[in-house]
């Protein structure tokens, strides 16, 4: 067995960022960008009006002038062409450009006005009440990368005008269930039977990681099976089996990879739960074996399969990141492989899971950490400092 900072140098080594692709803005969130987003303009590209008021010059203000004869408007989109002299205003509002000539902004709270005459208040009005060009960003501007686009990040986009980013392509991704005894949620098992989960919990987590997953149908206990499904593929940059991946007679998942070609990286990970794991190339795709027990194969998408996905994707091939909480309670001591345990961090304190049985998924789904005990680690005391993993998608109710 290999530890399983042993098993993701392996995989990051085995893996390959991909290549970009370009998209539209309005579908650009959440993905990845990886080429440099330039902006071609100044924002604002004008000194612009920061209010609503009347735009003079400054200087009429120091010479003590407190009366201006207003000669025009300015308005969003359409400027005063014209220029305007000392005792002179033009009426403006937030976002015009500054008129030729003005540098300052009587805000309208501030003045009176008379017909087409305004008298400042009171001296008031320090302020110049003007954007500068430029303020925002100036031409050349560059987003760095790589970035996850949020909503923020796309509106800046947008006011860069940069109406295709250039992002990483999703990563295709093919789920394989394989078992006799397992069936699709939705059909009637016998008595002997289960609901296949793994391949739905796992779809949901490729999806949140920026995945293109697709399910291929269960595979039976048999080479022939397991090999049809092998051969459908296609284009896929990963390949991820659930089940068959141990030793068991019928555990065929290993040797019917093997028959197709696949180079073994490696298998079996000391790690609880998770151990009987695989990873390796099959004709040039990525794959990798989880275990079939639920938890296990949750927990390893988890550890393994969310950075591989992030390294594709062009960002930092690292292991998840790991914080740390007050243990609320004592904790034995923990067995030779490092363990993920399923725990909830509430206002930095652990409570970690009585239960940590590997089919227990509704323990999992009523959790939003994994604490990780190092192996042969000695037995915890209430208070102590332990490390833990946000899961992705966290319970929330």
């Amino acid at each position: 067995m290999i530890s399983v900072d042993e098993a993701l140098a392996h995989l990051f080594l085995i893996t390959k960022p991909l290549c970009s692709e370009t998209v539209n803005l309005k579908n650009a969130v959440g993905r990845i960008l990886i080429e440099p987003a330039i902006a071609t303009r100044n924002q604002p590209p004008f000194d612009a009006s920061a209010m609503d008021g009347y735009a003079i010059r400054g200087g009429d203000l120091q010479a003590g002038v407190t009366k201006w004869n207003i000669i025009g408007e300015a308005a969003a989109g359409h400027r005063f062409l014209g220029s305007v002299a000392p005792g002179e205003a033009t009426r403006i509002f937030t976002g015009a450009p500054m008129p030729t000539g003005t540098d300052h902004v009587l805000i309208q709270e501030h003045v009176t006005r008379c017909a087409h005459v305004i008298t400042l208040r009171d001296n008031s009005n320090t302020s110049r009440f003007v954007r500068p060009l430029g303020a925002d960003f100036k031409a050349g501007f560059t987003q760095s990368v790589p970035c996850k686009l949020s909503a923020q990040n796309i509106a800046l986009l947008a006011s860069m005008n940069v109406p295709q980013p250039k992002v990483a392509r999703k990563p295709q991704v093919v789920l394989i269930a394989t078992g006799d005894e397992l069936v699709q949620p939705g059909e009637v098992p016998n008595i002997d039977q289960i609901i296949a989960s793994n391949t739905f919990g796992l779809f949901a987590m490729l999806q949140s990681a920026g995945a293109e997953p697709r399910m291929l149908p269960i595979a039976k206990d048999r080479m022939g099976s397991l090999k049809q499904l092998f051969s459908l593929i296609g284009q896929a940059d990963l390949v991820v089996t659930v089940g068959g991946a141990s030793v068991g007679d019928h555990d065929l998942v290993a040797k019917a990879a093997e028959d197709l070609g696949m180079q073994q990286s490696f298998y079996k990970v000391a790690m609880r739960p998770g151990k009987p794991l695989m990873a390796g190339k099959l004709n040039g795709t990525l794959m990798i074996g989880l275990p079939g027990n639920p938890v296990s194969a949750m927990v390893c998408g988890e550890i393994f399969i969310v950075p591989v996905i992030q390294k594709m994707l062009g960002l930092p091939a690292i292991a998840r990141q790991k914080k740390t909480a007050l243990l609320n309670h004592d904790l034995e001591k923990n067995g030779p492989r490092e363990h993920y345990m399923r725990a909830n961090v509430i206002n930095g304190h652990a409570y970690v899971e009585d239960r940590q049985d590997s089919a227990l998924l509704s323990v999992l789904a009523t959790s939003n950490a994994l604490v990780v005990r190092s192996p042969n680690e000695k037995a915890l005391p209430k208070g102590a400092t332990i490390e833990y993993i946000n899961l992705t998608t966290t319970h929330t109710g």
